[in-house]
This record gives structure tokens, sequence and C-alpha cells, in this order.
């Protein structure tokens, strides 16, 4: 019993494999529900011909894929989201739990710490999510050729190799990094600020509006700073699918160029409007949809544990 204590402590009460549910959980509610809005972004992302690609709207591409595909449209690829997307996540809190207990020192207010945890999170949870991330664009494409996730993962390695599924990996990595950094800076100064707007506030209520507001800027910045990534990202996973440039590598520089000499620098910004959307919402309720399955163990386990 003193050993299961002492494992159960050191994650606020919850078992290893608890916290990756938790994270699991979270992450895949809010990714489903969001899933229409990056459906958006990967439309507009993508570049489908060899000159200057017409620039389109939120609202065009929203009323195109209405008009011809209707509702189901929006949910094309979603189960590879929900397969990419739960274990990618349960990796993610499992991680940053972990390194943050070793990090910090003791100090649960270490910033320093978060900050590294919350790299060596992205960086091993990217590594999960990033092939079925491929699968859920090529699957998002107007036109798409793949009748679902199991023809996509079989012709992609078959036409392509298993390198299809990584090629944008590095890419993804150095998005996500200063991302990361972003979001945490950014949520810190938010929260701050917000609670000096209101020092007294002291409910869970007004405590929970803080967190979500602070999360919802974060998420926002950092998505919007990030998107010229982003959309080098969904080129290369993408490439050479319903009219995608193919890449000669899957150098960001490369991708960068083509995409400059072809549209610009506005072209680097394509989809940041939903991208924006899709990180604001999902940042402001992950981590509370996160405490809220952490929540669910604890009581589980207080339970079983007056029954023993």
């Amino acid at each position: 019993m003193a050993t299961t204590v002492d494992q159960t402590s050191e994650h606020d009460g919850l078992k290893f494999w608890q916290f990756m549910v938790a994270g699991s959980i979270a992450g895949s509610v809010e990714h489903m529900a969001m899933f229409p809005v990056d459906t958006l972004k990967t439309r507009m992302q993508a570049i489908t011909s060899s000159c200057k690609t017409p620039s389109i709207t939120v609202r065009q591409s929203l009323g195109s894929i209405m008009k011809f595909e209707g509702v189901g449209g929006l949910y094309r690829g979603i189960a590879a989201m929900g397969l990419g997307a739960g274990p990618a996540h349960a990796v993610y809190f499992s991680v940053y739990e972990s390194c943050k207990k070793k990090l910090s020192s003791g100090n649960p207010n270490n910033s320093v710490a978060h900050a590294a945890s919350g790299v060596c999170a992205t960086v091993a949870s990217d590594a999960v999510i990033t092939p079925m991330d491929v699968v859920k664009q090529r699957l998002q494409l107007e036109g798409s050729p793949y009748k679902g996730v199991c023809d996509c993962v079989r012709r992609v390695f078959m036409e392509e190799g298993f390198g299809a599924f990584y090629a944008s990996y590095r890419t993804t990595v150095v998005m996500n990094a200063p991302f990361t950094a972003v979001h945490f800076a950014t949520y810190e100064a938010a929260k701050r600020g917000l609670m000096k707007v209101s020092p007294e506030s002291g409910s869970d209520d007004e405590t929970l509006l803080v967190h979500a507001t602070a999360g919802a800027v974060a998420g926002a910045l950092a998505a919007a700073l990030t998107t010229p990534l982003d959309v080098v990202k969904t080129q290369l996973q993408c490439q050479g699918v319903c009219g995608c440039d193919r890449f000669s590598s899957s150098s960001m520089m490369d991708v960068i160029q083509t995409i400059k000499k072809k549209d610009g620098y506005g072209g680097l910004m394509r989809g940041w409007i939903p991208r924006m959307l899709f990180h604001a919402r999902l940042l402001q309720s992950a981590g509370r949809r996160h405490e809220g399955a952490k929540g669910f163990f604890q009581r589980l386990n207080d339970e079983n544990g007056s029954i023993e």
C-alpha cells in the first residue's frame, strides 16, 4: 500500500496511466470539436497550382465546402485526428508532468521548468501525432483521392515510403518550440494582468474565467506568430496530392522560397484566422478538461481507497 501511495502522490494522487488517459481525453475532445475550423485552415493553406494562388477568405472556403460537399466535407479526416490526438495528448501531458517534477526542484512556480517541460512534451507528442496529421490533412483536401484513413496510410506507404509520414516532423518541432515559448510567456503575462484588474476575485468561477481568458489570448497570439511555419508544414504533408507542389527535399527554406516566389509574403500567412480560432479555443478549455479528467480519477481512487 505504501508503494502505491508513493507512486500516485507524484502525479497529484493519480497513477501514471491515469495521467495519460486524462491528457488523452482533454486533447481529443477539443480537437474533435474544433475539427471543421481545422479543415478550413488546411484548405486555405494548400497551394494547388504552379502559378500564383488566388487568395480565399474563411467565408469563401466554408461556402465552397458547404455547396459542393455538404457538412460531411468539414469532417473528412476526423477519424485520423481521433486516432492521433488521443495518444499524442496522453504523451504530452505525461511527459510534461514528469519533466516538471524533475526540473522544478520542488518549486511549483518555476516558470523556466514549466517552459522546458512544455518543449520536451511537445517534441515527444509531435513524434506520435505527425503521421496521423499527414493522413488527416490529405483527407481534408478538396477532391482527396483517398477513400479513408486505412487507404491513405496504405497508399502513402506503398507510393512514397515510410519517410513521407515524417517529412514535416522537423518543421513541426521547429514550429511548436516557439509556439510553446510564446504561449507560456503570454499566458503568464495575461493571467497576471487579469488578476491585477480584479485582484479580489477569489471564487472558483472567476479564477476559471481568468485561466480561460489567458489561455485563449496566449493560444491566439502563439498561433498567429507561427502561422508561416504551419503553412510550410501543410505544404510538406500534402505535397504531390490534389495538385499541390512536390518538393525535392523537406527543407523549410526551400518551401518558404517557393511560397514567396508564387504568392509573396502573404502566402505564408494563409489560414491565420482559423488557426487562431482553433488554438484560442483549444488552449482556453483543454487544461480545464484535463483537470476535470484528473478529478474523476482522483475521486475514483479515493472511493477505491475507502473500500479497501
